[in-house]
């Protein structure tokens, strides 16, 4: 009699240590807009949402099937305008169809042209399966100015999200309910990708980006699982764009172009690739500094780029991959040597300050002069007037970058030799353990 006991109590406690996290996830959820309870932070909020759900479709292809698609964005388009057409049906002819379920819409958009476009694009792989994505997206981009009849043109196509079915007594005009329904399914996403990535479907797909050769013969056919993972993939883009869709209340040719495409595998990248949370992080950075930077500066997408170059050449592994390294560290609790490890990076992180503000005065002062020299010589940066038509400014600049980057390269072997202690001594601590 003991033995099932402890049994059933063994499987208690696995689903708890199974649901904690996301349980965590959902009660954040719930509580950050009452923390952030602006109109525009709950507008950045649901964005956020959006863009977790759509990088983790992109990371289905690139993180765990070794994909690279430059057209990902098609999928949340035509997902996003397929919901539009749906709820304008659903308006016309007074259905009884709620909100809820216009997602789902999205998801099988996505998942059918996932499988249609699959179907010829995952017969290779590499730079092959890479140019064919492409050109498919700049296939559908340019027919979104051609078919104007279902893509709006360049005004796209609107809808009003309060007029279908009400439920529970919401409407969904307050901008507090469109981000608890963006919430909810994407909380609901986030848990349905992390189980496949815990399936032996998922271990495949991994093992067809390390080695397709080795899966073909253990018995598995390798473009059967590029279809599979790419059809899912477009399938979560498409919830996406309908969760977009539902968020503005209009779809433009925008959502299906390079641009979407480009945003979604800099947000993967910089998060990083090669963990689940990285483009969780990526997507939540991404989304900030798009907003933040658009209201300040016109050259926003600059700065993208550089950062973008930057993760690559310098932390391939993307932010995730960058708390990774510190974990052993964690492990072991060796609080002394990752406090000396936190001051030398204080130390570094002045001169990149300095670096990163010369650049800055650069940038905008080469842009100002090139494209806005008819407003004027001033411009404002830091909160602080400047002339760029002046020598001054370019003198301060160089001295700032120049100087910034000299004082940055005495520092890094600091950091460096503050990593290898903290690395060797929690190793020895562990040893002790």
């Amino acid at each position: 009699m003991p033995a099932p006991r402890s049994l059933s109590s063994a499987v208690a406690i696995a689903i708890v240590r199974l649901a904690a996290p996301w349980i965590a996830l959902a009660a954040v959820f719930l509580i950050l807009p009452t923390i952030f309870h602006s109109g525009s932070a709950l507008t950045m909020l649901s964005l956020i949402g959006i863009m977790i759900v759509f990088t983790l479709s992109y990371n289905m292809l690139l993180g765990e099937t070794g994909l690279l698609s430059f057209g990902h964005a098609v999928y949340y388009g035509l997902g996003g305008f397929l919901a539009v057409h749906a709820m304008n049906t659903v308006i016309r002819n007074a259905l009884p169809v709620p909100l809820l379920v216009v997602p789902l819409v999205g998801g099988f958009s996505g998942l059918l042209f996932g499988i249609i476009f699959g179907s010829v694009s995952t017969r290779r792989a590499g730079t092959v399966f890479a140019m064919i994505s492409l050109g498919l997206g700049e296939l559908v981009a340019s027919s979104s100015l051609i078919l104007r009849g279902f893509f709006g043109g360049e005004e796209g196509v609107s809808t009003n999200r309060t007029k279908l079915l009400h439920v529970f007594g919401l409407n969904f005009g307050p901008q507090i309910q469109v981000y608890y329904l963006i919430a909810g399914w994407c909380l609901l996403c986030m848990a349905t990708m992390y189980a496949l990535t815990r399936t032996p479907f998922g271990r495949m797909c991994n093992a067809v980006r390390e080695n397709p050769e080795r899966v073909q013969f253990v018995g598995y056919n390798p473009r059967m699982l590029r279809f599979i993972a790419f059809s899912l993939a477009g399938l979560f883009a498409g919830i996406a764009g309908a969760l977009a869709a539902i968020n503005f209340e209009l779809v433009n040719s925008a959502e299906v172009g390079a641009g979407q495409s480009g945003l979604v595998l800099l947000a993967a990248y910089i998060g990083g690739i090669g963990s689940f949370i990285g483009p969780v992080i990526g997507a939540i950075l991404v989304t900030w500094l798009e907003v933040m930077l658009s209201d300040v500066t016109d050259v926003w997408q600059l700065y993208f780029g550089l950062l973008f170059i930057g993760m690559v050449m310098f932390a391939p592994n993307g932010i995730a991959g960058l708390l990774t390294m510190h974990a052993p560290l964690w492990q072991a609790r060796a609080y002394g040597s990752m406090l000396r490890l936190a001051l030398a990076y204080l130390v570094a992180l002045v001169p990149a300050l300095v670096l990163l503000a010369g650049l800055i005065l650069v940038i905008e002062m080469t842009y100002h002069l090139s494209v806005k020299m008819s407003e004027g010589r001033t411009i404002s940066v830091f909160h602080v007037a400047l002339d760029s038509g002046s020598a001054m400014p370019w003198v301060v600049a160089a001295v700032l970058t120049c100087g910034g980057f000299w004082l940055f390269r005495l520092t890094w072997p600091v950091v460096g030799a503050a990593w290898h202690v903290a690395l060797v001594r929690a190793q020895a601590e562990r040893r002790t353990k």
